[in-house]
């Protein structure tokens, strides 16, 4: 995880179209009354919890294929989330290693309900696959044998994942520098934590190693905060929902100094209140006000890792 750290911290440092504000910081800081607002994991009903090892099957699937929704402007998470909860209510073996790597396109619609082709549809199918076969080869067929093998450490877990599943191997050159990000790998972490509170697979003794999840909704909302500042073609781009490539100098500044920004905030907050603070934590408030927010102007770049 400090490889994450320290990458966005560099990114941060050499930055030509995204700025951090520290005032911003310290404004958004100042009202958190040194303390952030709690929101709880699931707070909208909408994952699937038995409170063993199908729902880590159901938690490392949902975040296999966590990214990219909105080119289908209805599409959000939640349809993900409910859809494959219902899935596995309707069939307990929905996600059996062997049955991950069959699925096709139009299966998977079929699974979620959803009417019309998702966004990068092969590539869902494709990292289902991947999942599917590695966890047959590596873990006989079950994440709980993957999230067993980590110790309880969250970070160790973070480096089976994306050694084990290339799909979620989220890192760009910046730069002429390697930058790692590995958001879908760590919000896996992250959601077994909040799922079974920090107990049985959820148990991390090393939870504060994680960051926040650089996607499209949390900078957005930093931005509104005033802790992000864009440049005027940055600004402009976004304003216009043109699309932003992946791997792009502003993209990558998007995601790693958002990254940066939250452990800026993290460590006041800490500072301030004289208690350990949670990038996790952070990160599930900012996303709430984002998703509350209908008319919260993001980026918009097609990807797999977000």
């Amino acid at each position: 995880m400090e490889e994450v750290r320290e990458s966005s911290a560099w990114v941060a440092r050499n930055s030509s179209h995204v700025t951090i504000d520290s005032s911003g910081i310290e404004k958004v800081v100042e009202k958190m009354k040194e303390s952030i607002p709690k929101v709880e994991w699931d707070y909208e009903g909408i994952h699937y919890f038995d409170n063993g090892p199908l729902t880590v099957q159901y938690l490392f699937v949902l975040d296999a294929l966590n990214f990219c929704f909105w080119p289908d402007k209805d599409l959000n998470y939640d349809h993900l989330a409910k859809g494959l909860k219902d899935a596995l209510l309707n069939d307990n073996s929905a996600f059996d290693a062997d049955r991950l790597q069959k699925y096709t396109g139009p299966q998977l619609r079929e699974l979620l309900k959803w009417p019309r082709p998702l966004p990068l549809e092969e590539e869902r199918v494709r990292l289902l696959h991947e999942v599917g076969f590695e966890l047959e080869r590596s873990f006989e067929g079950k994440a709980s044998k993957l999230v067993e093998s980590c110790g309880k450490s969250a970070a160790k877990l973070v480096a089976l994942v994306t050694r084990h599943f290339p799909g979620f191997r989220d890192h760009s050159v910046y730069k002429g520098h390697q930058v790692f990000l590995y958001k879908r790998a760590q919000i896996f972490a992250a959601d077994l934590w909040g799922a079974f509170k920090g107990q049985g697979y959820g148990e991390f003794n090393d939870i504060g190693s994680i960051t926040m999840f650089a996607d499209y909704i949390v900078p957005a909302v930093l931005q509104q905060l005033g802790v992000l500042k864009y440049s005027s073609t940055l600004a402009n781009a976004i304003q216009d929902s043109s699309e932003i490539g992946a791997g792009t100098e502003e993209e990558v500044e998007l995601r790693a100094c958002s990254i940066y920004a939250v452990e800026k905030m993290r460590e006041l907050l800490s500072i301030k209140s004289g208690k350990q603070v949670l990038s996790v934590q952070l990160d599930l408030w900012l996303w709430s006000v984002g998703v509350q927010c209908p008319s919260l102007q993001h980026h918009r770049t097609l990807s797999i890792y977000y």
